[in-house]
């Protein structure tokens, strides 16, 4: 009878501290929810983080430099023999270089290369026009080169007594070297000047350690070649990468502690307002183990609710933020509800400590007679 009367009393005090009591529930649902929302948020964005932000560094160009050794160019079929060697997404362009002169007398670096690859090496570039595909007369000038020929769309540059006539399709601005040059298709320049290509700009996408190993492959296979990591870019993609992995991270475990302390205080309430109640349990027969199993079963229900709701809000809020900062979309990812309802949990479990402490310490005979 003392047990059917206790398990009664279980049931009853567990729903009436999650209904009757809704303002402290409510409470602590809500930072359930946040935890999970949070945690699944940022471990969803954390499934795609090193893709997408690989794509990002793709943007800002080559980050490996492939040179030809001094006063002499690149061997014919270097770059398709290059393209080989490197992965499938990898993108790479030859360049080669002539100082010419304007109609004005003024020297120009007249640079040339395949502007439909150096459109995807170098999508930062900002270039008002691009020419169009097979345009052999077509060149881009960049800004400080404007100044030396003008801004007259027919161009006219003269290399070793011979002369060429190009069409200005795009004005190109970069801040750096890029600024002083004037490029054109590389067909047209080497038939012009005779000057062969000397560079490769190679794009490899990936971390540090892809880049590396690309260039090791790339050192083996062309040993005549200087190849060389553009350093800043390398380094700093893989700090940046590291560096987001480790905020996501403490986010996570910061939201954490805060929502443990948060239901902490909402359960010690709770615990303190019923102090009665579990005293009458226990008078009835109620074995301290039933009490403490109640107050847990309490807060894990709180966690499960607030992990049903935090996973769609936090799917929803990384959708969001993707498409926002990455313009691709990022689906949920059922993998991380493991990890979420663990999460909370554990969070539900260390804000149920304390009040369970304080269940063992209580004395039903005093609490009754209202000592």
């Amino acid at each position: 009878m003392a047990r059917s009367v206790t398990k009664l009393s279980l049931l009853g005090m567990l729903r009436r501290s999650l209904v009757h009591r809704r303002a402290r529930s409510f409470s602590a649902l809500i930072a359930m929810t946040v935890s999970a929302g949070v945690a699944t948020a940022l471990l969803t964005l954390y499934a795609d983080l090193d893709t997408k932000l690989h794509k990002e560094f793709r943007s800002f160009g080559a980050n490996v430099v492939m040179t030809a050794p001094a006063d002499k160019p690149l061997a014919a079929g270097v770059l398709e023999k290059v393209q080989r060697a490197l992965p499938a997404d990898a993108v790479a362009a030859e360049f080669a270089y002539a100082v010419a002169t304007t109609d004005k007398g003024t020297p120009v670096v007249a640079a040339g290369t395949d502007f439909a690859a150096v459109r995807r090496l170098n999508s930062w570039w900002q270039v008002d026009a691009w020419p169009a595909e097979g345009d052999a007369d077509a060149a881009i000038v960049g800004q400080r080169a404007a100044g030396f020929v003008g801004d007259a769309k027919a161009l006219k540059l003269a290399f070793a007594g011979r002369s060429i006539a190009l069409r200005s399709v795009g004005r190109l601005s970069t801040g750096g070297d890029e600024d002083s040059r004037i490029y054109m298709p590389l067909a047209a320049l080497t038939q012009w000047t005779g000057v062969a290509p000397s560079v490769i700009e190679v794009q490899v996408p990936g971390g540090a350690a892809t880049v590396e190993a690309a260039i090791a492959r790339l050192k083996q296979e062309f040993p005549e070649l200087q190849i060389q990591p553009v350093r800043q870019l390398v380094e700093g993609e893989s700090k940046i990468v590291d560096r987001t992995h480790a905020l996501m991270y403490g986010a996570v475990v910061l939201i954490a502690l805060t929502v443990a302390v948060s239901v902490l205080a909402t359960l010690s309430a709770s615990v303190l307002e019923r102090r009665r109640d579990f005293a009458l349990m226990k008078a009835l027969g109620g074995s301290q183990g039933q009490l403490m199993g109640m107050f847990l079963l309490e807060a894990v229900a709180l966690a499960l609710a607030g992990v049903a709701a935090g996973f769609v809000i936090g799917s929803a809020a990384a959708w969001a933020i993707s498409e926002g900062n990455f313009h691709t979309a990022t689906l949920p990812h059922l993998s991380v509800l493991p990890v979420v309802l663990a999460l909370n949990l554990v969070i539900a479990a260390m804000a149920a400590l304390f009040p369970v402490r304080v269940l063992r310490g209580l004395q039903p005979a005093a609490l009754l007679k209202g000592e």
